[in-house]
């Protein structure tokens, strides 16, 4: 199916209602120096259907993206996605990423696509996360979506478990982003994009130390789980990167979830 974002671009979509959520998350992928510029290298990771591609496509001339989706359903409108708005641009790559090459299993929600993990544990091992990441978003809808604020929260448990119906597992190929960075012959990645549910540590643990000189910027979503987020930037910090900033977004202030910036001078 498609669906018209805010400005009327228009995507191919699982949920019409997910495709602006992701959308209403962009802006805050580009904050703290972060920015995509012309003929800028883009790395998305977990790019789910491509939004932020498309964004990305949008923002300068001559950007390319590589964008990262194992699960196949999602994977496919990705693809559709970049073939609309950028087929020579935007490169789309059906796999994971990892600390290395290889086949994982991941848990797919058909209902929320965007939450589907290589790491369902960090929902099943803590009861009630779900609700919690359902209220959080009826507290920062997109301004097409503020209705939301006016759904009682007593609502949340009833709309987070029609959210986790019906879901399945899927075997997924894996890559390491030096892998790609290698058959690709990339000497620089301008902005490095990582929203993974949850892999994120296994994600930086997959690139070389002689690739780290060529990544520039970076914005990464951590679960801070045993101490991550101190991990996250602790890592940053020896790869050379000197304007670190860390962030929960609006809504997010009681979850574990966080945004780090990263950006070398």
């Amino acid at each position: 199916m498609k669906t018209r974002l805010a400005d009327g671009t228009e995507v191919h979509c699982l949920q019409k209602p997910e495709a602006r959520m992701l959308d209403h998350h962009v802006e805050g992928y580009l904050k703290h120096g972060i920015s995509i510029q012309d003929n800028h290298v883009v790395f998305d990771v977990g790019a789910n259907i491509g939004i932020f591609g498309v964004r990305a496509l949008q923002k300068a001339a001559g950007v390319n993206v590589y964008a990262f989706e194992p699960i196949p359903e999602i994977a496919s409108v990705l693809q559709k996605n970049a073939t609309l708005h950028g087929e020579h641009q935007m490169k789309v790559f059906q796999k994971g990423v990892s600390s290395a090459p290889g086949q994982a299993t991941f848990t797919y929600f058909p209902n929320t696509p965007a939450l589907s993990t290589l790491h369902p544990e960090q929902w099943d091992n803590r009861p009630g996360a779900f609700k919690e990441a359902v209220k959080s978003t009826m507290k920062n809808p997109p301004k097409s979506m503020r209705w939301m604020r006016w759904i009682p929260t007593v609502f949340a448990g009833v709309i987070a478990a029609y959210l986790v119906r019906g879901r399945k597992t899927v075997h997924c190929e894996l890559t390491t982003l030096s892998e790609v960075i290698e058959q690709n012959a990339l000497h620089r990645i301008d902005l490095l994009k990582i929203d993974c549910e949850g892999a994120e540590w296994d994600v930086l643990m997959g690139v070389k130390d002689a690739d780290w000189t060529k990544i520039q910027a970076a914005v990464i979503e951590v679960h801070d789980i045993d101490g991550r987020l101190a991990k996250v930037e602790n890592l940053m910090k020896a790869k050379g990167f000197n304007a670190i900033y860390s962030e929960q977004e609006d809504g997010l202030e009681n979850s574990q979830m966080y945004n780090v910036f990263a950006l070398k001078s």
